[in-house]
């Protein structure tokens, strides 16, 4: 299981800048989550930038200079806790993707080949043998066939759902250069939540004048602004600030948030 953030900003800075009161309290979270951290981020040539380390953010080296370096209004960031028995290698660690894409993964499904069968030709990309990096290219597949990201999220959570014999949750954030889409759902026998607490796998978000953070739960030091993502319902912030919904099920209506499908 791992933790998740996600930023975007009207104005472009140092992720350290866009980010000054929430690094230090997410960063912490490593003494649980020690397993790699990794940044990916739209730079000034819209492309999106993945920098990561098998390591923990709390011993890195080079995690604090990367947040100086990555100038950017648009971001996710992660924390890694490995599954028992998974390689703590750079392969393994989140995000996933490439220019076009970032994806980070909060949750677990088993068996890791459960989407196998349905990747057919892309399940050559894969570098890992994480299920996080499956759901990844379950999505990009269904990108590159014409579906919209919010879409392609959609589908193939649902396919986790369908296919594995066991899954925790399907939490994600997705980054492209259109803005940044955070999905949540969680399975009702979830152990880590008898293990952790019933927010454990809670997805939520606060909407600024000036920027849009989406993120886990276990580190917010004003929770009572947030607002919860619904089940099954994917939030497309947009690189203006536009708020989207999809699907969910059930309505939110939050100021400032559009509903579609």
């Amino acid at each position: 299981m791992c933790r998740l953030l996600g930023v975007v900003a009207a104005q472009p800075a140092p992720l350290s800048q866009l980010l000054t009161a929430e690094l230090e309290p997410f960063i912490r979270l490593a003494c649980e989550h020690p397993d790699g951290w990794g940044v990916s981020y739209v730079d000034a040539g819209n492309a999106v930038v993945t920098v990561k380390e098998p390591v923990s953010a709390l011993a890195s080296t080079s995690l604090d200079r990367e947040l100086d370096r990555a100038v950017t209004s648009a971001a996710i960031l992660h924390l890694r806790l490995a599954d028992p028995g998974s390689a703590h290698s750079p392969a393994n660690t989140h995000p996933f993707g490439d220019a076009r894409c970032g994806f980070a993964h909060n949750g677990q499904f088993s068996p890791a080949t459960a989407l196998d069968r349905t990747l057919g030709g892309d399940l050559r990309s894969a570098r890992g043998d994480t299920d996080s990096e499956r759901y990844y290219l379950a999505i990009r597949a269904r990108m590159h066939a014409g579906r919209q990201p919010a879409a392609a999220i959609a589908e193939a959570a649902t396919d986790i759902r369908e296919l594995a014999d066991h899954w925790e949750s399907t939490n994600c954030l997705l980054l492209t250069p259109g803005g940044l889409f955070g999905y949540a759902d969680h399975s009702a026998d979830s152990r880590a939540i008898g293990r952790r607490g019933p927010d454990f796998f809670d997805m939520r978000w606060l909407a600024e004048a000036d920027r849009v953070l989406v993120a886990s739960t276990g580190w917010q030091e004003r929770p009572d602004q947030w607002r919860g993502l619904a089940e099954r319902q994917v939030l497309h912030v947009g690189r203006d600030l536009t708020l989207t919904v999809h699907g969910g099920r059930a309505a939110d209506d939050a100021p400032g948030l559009s509903r579609s499908g």
